[in-house]
């Protein structure tokens, strides 16, 4: 409710006449910290983490479907490079399509990546299979998220007051980009093509490393009102669960009401 309250208060109105009751709850979240698809070395990753300093990395994780093509993951790379930021990249050895999962299965990441990448970024990046994404939002060193808008990583950030960089890949992840930033003002953009997202157009769209870059940089100097914003709903999202709260409520309004208590 606190969260997307306007449209749930619109769907309350219409609903006292055209349809069923709603019991808005949330966020519905698994904290426990296992990632469904097993962690890489998580206690090195965490140990990595605890080196770095407040707010300076960025985490890059795009979901369990977000593989990219081969000239894609060279842009990010590069983008990451020019940045100069710290980050922690969840790069999954395969990808729907294209050369990349041939070429990475075996964890040869230097015949995908830029020349000497790996090299000069060593002192400030790392780059796994898959990690824990709740652990790894909820650490202190991390000061931006590069995410796939899945609405499950959306409301772990939230949760967790990390604000995000969108880049929506598929299915309703281009909605939620721009609920995100758009309508909530709780992310900024990296790229967004609104036709080809939306299957108006052809081909593929590649977001350049001066993209990457820049989003990077944008999410890591985010201004003061939309971090504000990230931290006012972080902290509803927590009270929304306690005793008193929206989310408890609406729960306990359903039981009694399902049940006719």
């Amino acid at each position: 409710m606190d969260l997307e309250s306007h449209v749930i208060r619109v769907l309350l109105d219409q609903g006292k006449t055209k349809i069923p009751p709603i019991y808005p709850v949330g966020p519905i979240l698994s904290l426990d910290g296992k990632s469904q698809q097993g962690d890489q070395d998580q206690d090195s990753i965490m140990a990595w983490l605890d080196e770095q300093p407040l707010s300076s990395v960025v985490f890059l994780c795009f979901g369990s479907m977000g593989g990219f093509e081969a000239d894609q993951v060279r842009e990010i790379a590069n983008g990451l490079d020019q940045s100069g930021y710290r980050f922690l990249w969840s790069l999954p050895r395969s990808a729907p399509k294209g050369d990349l999962g041939s070429s990475i299965e075996n964890d040869n990441l230097n015949e995908v990546l830029p020349k000497g990448f790996v090299d000069r970024t060593a002192h400030r990046g790392k780059i796994v299979k898959w990690v824990s994404k709740v652990q790894i939002l909820a650490h202190k060193a991390i000061g931006g998220f590069v995410t796939h808008c899945g609405w499950n990583s959306i409301l772990e950030s939230v949760w967790f007051g990390v604000p995000m960089a969108t880049w929506p890949l598929y299915s309703e992840q281009q909605l939620n980009a721009f609920e995100l930033v758009k309508e909530l003002g709780l992310a900024v953009e990296i790229s967004i093509d609104y036709r080809l997202n939306f299957g108006i157009g052809k081909g593929n769209y590649l977001v350049t490393a001066e993209e990457v870059e820049n989003g990077v940089k944008r999410v890591m100097n985010i201004d003061d009102e939309i971090r504000g914003k990230v931290r006012d709903i972080r902290n509803l999202s927590r009270k929304a669960l306690k005793v008193g709260g929206s989310s408890n409520h609406n729960l306990g309004r359903f039981i009694e009401e399902v049940l006719h208590i």
